[in-house]
């Protein structure tokens, strides 16, 4: 049995059983078959598990997430013409679900995933995460609790993904965000139609394009640190300099060696990673350059880790090339278009002409005759 029909059993025995399934699964994967829904008092006891200190943390780096994501808010705009109006009208999604993973808890993508949710206007917000021991990390908890997050559930992996898409044991949302494992990709890409979702994210990627001015020390250190994330991440070091690609010893690291700069863009752009950093001489002449990247950071002191946490841009980013037609998450992943249109009676008589002759091309009289019965 393959990934795939591993994971469409689970779901549609889910979708057919309901509380039952969802149950036996949590107990078979997470050891867990009690209340599936946090108690206001756990969520209260969490703030007793943290040191102020990282309090502090969370509160300062939440402002500067949110600081750096309302910039990119999208507002309603028309335009006028013959006394005719058109334009784009957003709207906040209703209700979407956080899938934060709780084998190994990053709270900090609660507040990646919760700051644009919130600047969007998203009205209600649920997490589900799997615990551990029966209960939720205290700082995936106390993060909830400081943005107001109350709907909290221990539930992890593709049992988590089905009772969001399809209403299990809580309201169904109208949108999952998160990352999370083989299975739990499998789950999202099989789910989405029925709900929508922010993206599937493999391995976590980090590319160094480097030239000979480039910090020998900061540059190992940031090409091992994505290493972190499992056996299964990937490390490119992409350079036209001869002692820095010999320098490199780590076999999990790749090396891509060429002649000239502009080879190296075009390496990077075939590679299409998710992280990006440019470690050279005038890097924002590089910049340019780049046309397939999830994320692009420039110079000595942005290495990835500081964007992933404090930096205030987004570290939920496309991975596998799919950053040649996806992007970081912003705020927009949280909105929906709706077009708007207004006809003045002057504007349409004058041109429905056009509309008439489109329909008789494609070979629809019922829309030419909405058309044609106007006066």
């Amino acid at each position: 049995m393959n990934t795939s029909e591993y994971v469409s059993g689970i779901i549609n025995d889910i979708r057919e059983r309901k509380m039952q399934a969802l149950r036996e699964y949590s107990q078979k994967f997470d050891g867990y078959s009690g209340d599936f829904l946090v108690t206001e008092e756990e969520i209260n006891e969490s703030e007793k598990e943290i040191p102020y200190s990282d309090i502090k943390v969370i509160e300062e780096t939440y402002k500067r997430i949110y600081e750096n994501h309302v910039k990119q808010m999208q507002y309603n705009n028309f335009s006028f013409k013959n006394s005719s109006m058109y334009g784009i009208i957003y709207r906040p999604i209703n209700r979407i679900g956080e899938y934060i993973p709780g084998a190994k808890p990053l709270p900090s993508t609660v507040l990646m995933i919760s700051a644009p949710a919130k600047i969007a206007g998203v009205r209600d917000i649920i997490i589900t995460s799997a615990p551990v021991n029966g209960k939720i990390n205290p700082y995936i908890l106390y993060i909830a609790k400081f943005l107001g997050i109350r709907e909290i559930y221990k539930i992890g992996g593709i049992q988590a993904i089905a009772a969001m898409a399809y209403g299990i044991g809580m309201k169904r949302v109208d949108k999952i965000f998160g990352p999370g494992n083989l299975y739990v990709n499998e789950a999202k890409r099989q789910v989405y139609g029925d709900v929508g979702i922010d993206g599937l994210y493999g391995p976590s990627e980090i590319c160094v394009l480097a030239d000979e001015t480039a910090n020998m020390e900061y540059l190992i250190s940031d090409l091992r640190s994505q290493l972190e994330h499992g056996k299964t991440s990937r490390s490119w070091i992409v350079t036209n300099n001869k002692k820095i690609a010999n320098a490199i010893s780590d076999e999990n690291i790749e090396v891509k060696i060429f002649d000239t700069i502009q080879e190296c863009i075009d390496c990077v752009n075939d590679i299409a990673p998710e992280h990006l950093e440019i470690l050279t001489k005038n890097p924002l002449d590089i910049v340019d350059k780049i046309e397939n990247a999830g994320a692009i950071y420039i110079g000595e002191y942005t290495p990835v880790p500081s964007c992933d946490y404090f930096a205030g841009v987004n570290h939920l980013l496309p991975t596998g090339k799919t950053s040649r037609f996806s992007s970081v998450l912003t705020v927009a992943d949280f909105m929906k278009k709706i077009s708007f249109a207004y006809n003045s009676r002057n504007d349409f008589m004058e041109n429905r002409y056009l509309g008439i002759r489109l329909a008789e091309i494609e070979g629809m009289p019922l829309h030419k005759n909405s058309m044609e019965v106007r006066r």
